[in-house]
């Protein structure tokens, strides 16, 4: 355990040392693509994410069109495999091994980001902030996958049985891959 502490302090350190050199924070990025869907609707952009310094919160800024209007889950999934498409992802991004929840509750997968909400143009460009996922160490979210889900996630406050889990999202209408930028 110890070794895997200092291991992560070293890379925190390194990346900070680089971000600092380059003079610009840690910045990574998902180009989300996702199947044509029964409306000929295609989920199409980017997610890109900030970090200007190790243990800071992480800025999501979500850039996505063909999106259908509503509510839709928007997730950190545990691999960033694309082989079967968006099913190849795995689960929600979980080291902890808790209970599914929202973004602002204390128990909550570090992949649980809520929902995104659309509006009647099927765009999206919005930019929060996050505490819990990070771009270096223990909870690192390079290399994972970003899903975007076809239903509202019920933040592990549903009666479904895949409220806990899943949040109850549904199926995956977009995904990608998170690099480094």
């Amino acid at each position: 355990m110890m070794r895997v502490v200092i291991i992560s302090l070293a890379l925190c350190a390194t990346l900070t040392n680089a971000g600092q050199t380059r003079n610009s924070p840690m910045e990574a990025i998902a180009y989300v693509t996702g199947p044509m869907q029964a409306d000929n609707r295609q989920v199409k952009g980017n997610v890109t994410f900030t970090q200007n310094d190790c243990g800071q919160s992480v800025h999501v800024r979500i850039q996505l069109e063909g999106v259908k209007e509503g509510k839709h889950g928007f997730h950190i999934h545990e691999k960033g495999d694309l082989s079967n498409g968006c099913a190849s992802l795995g689960a929600h991004y979980n080291p902890d091994k808790v209970d599914h929840g929202a973004p602002h509750h204390e128990v909550r997968h570090v992949g649980d980001l809520g929902n995104i909400e659309v509006g009647p143009s099927g765009t999206i460009d919005v930019t929060y902030t996050d505490a819990v996922i990070s771009l270096s160490g223990k909870r690192t979210i390079i290399g994972r996958g970003v899903v975007v889900h076809e239903m509202e996630d019920d933040l592990g406050l549903g009666n479904h049985t895949d409220s806990k889990k899943t949040g109850n999202a549904g199926g995956r209408i977009g995904c990608g891959v998170i690099g480094i930028k």
